[in-house]
């Protein structure tokens, strides 16, 4: 329970603790935010791990800020956050993917305790709508993004298709939060406001999922009707 508790507490004050891993773990907070990344995408176990939100905090944290009336450089540079949080997101799938590949459908059978059938089987729903574009278009949703690769290893997609997709969704991702980060995290309304803008950007991820699942509920109703 303290573990949970700390968890939405990093994600609702990221600010706060990304100040705190800079001050306690200088250039290695690079390869913390490299290993929260690879989780997040690369275990299947880990769907609850902040990723949007940590994408954009990082990008905040590599603007130039105004100190004493002087301009200086962020504790980020803004281009390795990029490379190497791509890099994570990247290997993070390909694992996720192998994984899948691994287990193979019998792990649709019945509920294991870190793996609900229930996740994987509204995932599959999404991927079967989507086709291959799932795993980039799952980049941006949480749950559904951790889930994606592991049913595209479960299911037919070819190794090479999946990469592909993978290179793409991974490069839109990383690059589109650290980059709308980068350019507004300093904003003063935005920095005053830091946790209402991470909340902003959990709810605003969540959304796609909860529409998706809100009408195939609806629809199935319709049918039995």
């Amino acid at each position: 329970m303290e573990i949970i508790k700390y968890l939405i507490d990093f994600i609702l004050h990221l600010d706060v603790h990304l100040t705190e891993i800079i001050t306690n773990y200088g250039v290695w907070a690079y390869a913390i935010l490299f290993l929260i990344i690879f989780v997040e995408t690369g275990l299947v176990v880990m769907p609850f791990l902040p990723g949007d939100s940590l994408l954009f905090a990082a990008g905040a944290f590599a603007a130039p800020q105004v100190i004493n009336g002087q301009q200086v450089d962020g504790p980020f540079n803004v281009y390795y956050l990029i490379g190497l949080l791509f890099i994570a997101a990247f290997l993070g799938d390909t694992l996720n993917y192998s994984i899948g590949n691994w287990f193979g459908p019998k792990v649709f059978q019945k509920d294991y305790r870190f793996l609900k059938r229930e996740y994987l089987e509204k995932t599959e729903m999404f991927y079967h709508k989507h086709g291959g574009k799932t795993i980039i278009f799952a980049r941006f949703i949480p749950i559904i993004r951790t889930f994606a690769p592991f049913i595209a290893g479960v299911g037919t997609m070819r190794y090479a298709k999946f990469i592909s997709y993978n290179i793409i969704g991974g490069i839109i991702w990383v690059a589109g939060f650290v980059l709308a980060g980068y350019m507004f995290g300093n904003i003063p309304a935005v920095k005053k406001n830091f946790t209402y803008v991470i909340f902003a950007i959990i709810i605003l991820s969540v959304l796609p999922p909860l529409f998706e699942v809100a009408k195939h509920k609806f629809a199935r109703k319709k049918v039995n009707a």
